[in-house]
């Protein structure tokens, strides 16, 4: 059977003009097509399977109502923006989605016209959406921006800043609250539709701005009705909040209903001013698995939709998430002192057994970075001792709070960064390529870069132990292999550890490359150092290092600007010692998605790519040999 066969309405969509003439009917078998797309496509290759699943219906009406791209749709984070894509003409295009040279996981300019912003963190789409209405408002232009956002988005300041801001300048801009979690479907129903549906119609729209212009000759009048009309709407929908910040406030409507969707679209089209839409939607509808346990239909790898996700196989070793998510139990039986703290990343941060454990010492933040930090540093100033576990590049959103509120202050709070160095399928959003060089730069900071499960852990307890701001960051998935020690064991400060003594070459591994140094070091008889330490860097390694060795190779799975080889190379030149040198990370652009194994190659930072940007380096002259002797000038030829 060919794909025509099995989804012969999505078959007939080229571009979202393709559904602007059909029925509310046609519609709805359009929505049952795509998620049965949805769910075959996104099994095959992985991807954010549930938030799509539940956004099927108000993506297509929304393209149904808007004329896209002239009007313009702003996803917020990017996770239920499949639909969007399969009905902008992208739908062939999605067997390759997250993989290397195929579609991108988010939104992404440069992919097609229809997306009009670039996404991937959170509670972004207001500001931009209102950027863009103000933007067209300023040039003479006349359509719509739309931003839909989730109501886990709207937890952040980020999304109210915008929102007061677009209160306040009347713009032209419609924002659809996605809201899948809240506790509000009783008010979904019959007779709240028609509540709804009424507000925005014509009619109500007509009586009010009629109302107010007569009212105006007669202000005690004026404000007495305007305070009748919010306390009437407050008692059926809860829009108070939103109207206070000059928006005017609909639903909530069944986000699962195309014809009602549609016809609120269609009145709310018509009018002008900052407008918010509350929209009721379930992640994972249609798929029983997906709804039953959203988290887990979060993100997904390839599955059977029939078996749907089965159990990993016990055993083996732990990701460096597990070894956090064991070792912050721990220190938290060892330590009432301890809380930890995370903005909406408990399960990506392997936290699960410890909100179980120790309910009373967790705080979700909600998707609220900068409050999580200012929050950690309150808590230290007290005598707790906050341990902040968060994603390399959620940890940008709280830069200011970071330097301001923490290492200004000099206090003990311990941050533990996930996702650092290359990611992969996510792309350049979720990348963790820029921590070490944005933490070195800020005094007071202890910044650590683990080689394996068992450093990681050992990690975590000295950064816990100590009297000032510290950072241990490590990557995604597992590690070389080395199980963690028993115990929390901390490191000696500052301190590296030769791991192969070789001559003419040493390298100074930083994290994770360490495996990949080894190997390197092996095939061209070079001392390789585990650095562990980006700061304080120990200088004393490196000075010896530089005086035993005609190059030195520095490799971090950071960008190398300002990241640890230049550390070394301020070290190097803070002490007047000149010694020939290359540094190899990853490179000054954003890299795009494809597996972790992809991108690290990409960026030359594989085993084979090491090895050769070293030989290149030395050019033909002689190195060590492979057993400490001497390698001849045949080495640099081959």
């Amino acid at each position: 059977m060919t794909q025509t066969d099995s989804y012969p309405l999505l078959s007939r969509i080229h571009s979202p003009e393709d559904i602007r003439g059909w029925s509310t009917d046609e519609l709805s078998s359009l929505a049952e097509e795509m998620r049965a797309f949805l769910l075959e496509s996104v099994s095959r290759t992985g991807g954010h399977l549930a938030a799509n699943l539940g956004t099927v219906e108000l993506t297509i009406a929304l393209h149904h109502v808007f004329n896209t791209p002239e009007d313009r749709l702003v996803w917020d984070v990017g996770h239920q923006s499949y639909p969007h894509k399969i009905l902008s003409g992208r739908r062939d295009a999605m067997k390759s989605l997250r993989q290397k040279g195929g579609l991108a996981g988010f939104p992404k300019r440069d992919e097609s016209c229809f997306d009009c912003f670039g996404v991937g963190h959170s509670s972004t789409s207001i500001s931009a959406a209102l950027g863009m209405a103000l933007g067209a408002r300023q040039q003479g232009e006349r359509r719509k921006s739309v931003a839909i956002i989730g109501d886990g988005a709207m937890t952040a300041g980020m999304a109210f800043e915008a929102l007061n801001h677009a209160g306040d300048e009347k713009a032209d801009l419609v924002v659809v609250l996605n809201d899948n979690n809240m506790s509000i479907s009783a008010n979904v129903g019959a007779l709240n539709r028609h509540l709804a549906s009424l507000l925005s119609g014509p009619m109500y729209s007509s009586m009010r701005e009629g109302s107010k212009r007569v009212l105006n000759h007669m202000p005690p009048m004026r404000e007495f009705m305007r305070r009748a009309e919010e306390h009437v709407k407050g008692m059926i929908v809860p829009s108070t909040l939103f109207e206070e910040l000059g928006l005017n406030y609909f639903g909530p409507v069944d986000g699962h209903d195309v014809n009602g969707l549609v016809k609120m679209l269609r009145n709310i089209y018509t009018m002008e001013g900052p407008i918010l839409l509350h929209v009721v939607t379930h992640k994972g509808r249609g798929y029983a698995p997906a709804e039953e346990d959203p988290c887990t239909y979060h993100g997904v790898g390839s599955f059977d939709p029939n078996q749907g996700i089965q159990g990993g196989k016990g055993g083996g070793s732990p990701t460096y998430t597990q070894v956090f998510g064991q070792w912050l139990c721990d220190q938290a039986e060892a330590d009432e002192r301890m809380v930890a703290i995370t903005p909406a990343m408990s399960e990506g941060s392997g936290m699960t057994a410890y909100v179980e454990r120790f309910p009373d010492r967790y705080h979700d933040v909600g998707i609220a970075e900068q409050h999580a930090i200012t929050l950690a540093a309150g808590m230290a100033c007290e005598g707790v001792k906050p341990v902040v576990a968060i994603y390399s590049s959620f940890l940008q959103r709280g830069y200011d709070q970071l330097i301001h509120d923490v290492a200004l202050q000099n206090l003990p709070v311990l941050f533990a960064v996930d996702r650092a160095g290359v990611v992969g399928p996510d792309g350049p959003t979720h990348a963790g390529s820029f921590d070490i060089s944005f933490l070195r730069c800020i005094p007071n900071m202890v910044i650590m870069a683990p080689a394996d499960e068992n450093e990681c852990r050992r990690m975590l307890s000295t950064g816990f132990l100590l009297d000032q701001p510290a950072a241990v960051r490590y990557p995604r998935g597992k590690g070389p292999g080395v199980l963690p020690e028993a115990g929390l064991i901390p490191l000696p400060v500052g301190q590296a550890e030769v791991r192969r003594r070789g001559k003419g070459v040493a390298i100074l591994a930083f994290g994770t490359p360490l495996a990949q140094a080894l190997d390197v070091g092996e095939r061209l008889g070079a001392t390789v150092i585990n650095m562990r330490f980006v700061k304080p860097l120990d200088e004393q390694r490196v000075l010896e290092a530089a005086r035993e060795h005609d190059l030195l190779v520095t490799v971090e799975d950071n960008v190398v600007a300002g990241g640890a080889g230049s550390a070394v190379a301020e070290c190097l030149a803070s002490h007047d010692i000149a010694v020939r040198l290359l540094h190899l990370g990853l490179p000054d652009r954003f890299q795009s998605h494809g597996t972790r194994e992809e991108l690290l190659t990409d960026a030359g930072l594989d085993t084979d790519s090491i090895e050769s940007a070293i030989r290149k380096r030395l050019g033909p002259q002689a190195c060590a040999g492979a057993a400490g002797g001497v390698i001849s000038d045949q080495i640099g030829q081959v």
